[in-house]
């Protein structure tokens, strides 16, 4: 590593850290030839995957795209700014793990849906029915349903009643 005083290029390392919820490491050097510290901070440079468009064109990914999506599909509900970031972490670390040079942004789209469904489903229908292009309001009736038989589930169905059943009252 080549001093910023200087430019001499030995450096040597004094002192090391994990930084930034331990995705970096942070170092502390020194010059050998003038003496003066500095820090650098070191990450793991790891690819993300082209993103392959309905239409068959390929781009970059693009986290403030992902980003703008979610946002819009969350706009003026209740979630955190912190709950938006855990997301895009979730769904980065998901394509990543993929390990994939392209991934079809049909796949993407579901990632969103499945992080968002749990926190928020109005969330959820608003990106779906953008994701999915509903055509009328039968589409969104048909998503909403399929999402509360999601969430109704047999355990809800099994529960037990809590108050006296009315025959046995009588």
């Amino acid at each position: 590593m080549h001093c910023p005083f200087c430019g001499h290029e030995e450096t040597k390392v004094i002192d090391s850290r994990l930084a930034g919820e331990g995705r970096q490491v942070r170092r502390r050097r020194e010059c050998a030839s003038c003496g003066e510290r500095f820090s650098t901070f070191e990450s793991a440079e790891l690819v993300m995957p082209r993103i392959i468009k309905r239409d068959e064109t390929r781009e970059p990914f693009d986290e403030e795209k992902l980003r703008n999506g979610i946002v819009r599909a969350l706009e003026k509900r209740p979630v955190s700014s912190e709950s938006i970031e855990k997301i895009i972490l979730a769904i980065t670390h998901r394509l990543q793990a993929l390990g994939e040079r392209e991934v079809p942004a049909m796949v993407l789209g579901e990632m969103v849906m499945e992080e968002l469904q749990p926190i928020d489903p109005v969330a959820y229908v608003r990106f779906a029915s953008v994701y999915r292009s509903f055509q009328d309001v039968t589409e969104f009736q048909d998503e909403i349903r399929r999402l509360q038989e999601m969430t109704a589930g047999p355990s809800r169905r099994e529960q037990m009643s809590l108050l006296p059943d009315e025959k046995k009252k009588r």
